[in-house]
């Protein structure tokens, strides 16, 4: 994948697979330690032992459409080629965490890319769940939490046009005002 900010996406679409009512996306850029951080929590289904020793095998997959399953292989390749790290913990019934820190200088490293859009997009293709969002950049950091909207919107959808519009603005200020709209 060309950026960070689809593998993102696909790892929580894993977790819309799993069953999860809340995934919560944390994204921390700290220039000082060289490091962009991302970790991705669900309380989905969860995964046994052997499905956690498997799930960076690229021909190991739990679903039946296919039988390959490569993006959480490219993944910790992406993040492990930067010098980083990557780790995944799941326990059955509970969730699962992963996380990837690449080095953030490494000529290796992929850009984050659209990770406001990427956020937006399961905001509104996933309306019936929750998300909380969390970006830092250095000492700034936002948060956006589709539990607060609910509360203020009283049954509008997330998928709602208007409602839509409003997340994909809130996600791009914010980031924008979080990071100085460097490119990161």
């Amino acid at each position: 994948m060309p950026e960070i900010a689809l593998n993102i996406l696909d790892v929580a679409e894993n977790s819309v697979r799993a069953g999860a009512s809340l995934v919560e996306i944390t994204v921390a850029v700290d220039e000082g330690e060289d490091t962009l951080s991302v970790t991705i929590a669900d309380d989905g289904c969860g995964m046994t032992d052997e499905q956690i020793r498997q799930v960076t095998d690229p021909f190991f997959t739990t679903r039946t459409t296919r039988k390959v399953g490569l993006g959480v292989p490219f993944f910790k390749q992406a993040a492990e080629l930067t010098g980083g790290s990557f780790s995944i913990d799941s326990a059955v019934g509970k969730g699962t965490t992963t996380r990837a820190v690449f080095r953030l200088r490494s000529i290796d490293r992929m850009p984050l890319g659209d990770i406001s859009g990427v956020i937006h997009t399961l905001v509104t293709f996933h309306p019936d769940m929750d998300f909380l969002y969390r970006y830092g950049y250095n000492d700034k950091s936002f948060t956006m939490d589709t539990r607060q909207f609910r509360e203020i919107l009283q049954g509008v959808p997330l998928n709602a046009p208007d409602v839509s519009d409003y997340i994909a603005e809130y996600l791009k200020e914010n980031k924008n005002e979080t990071d100085g709209g460097v490119e990161i």
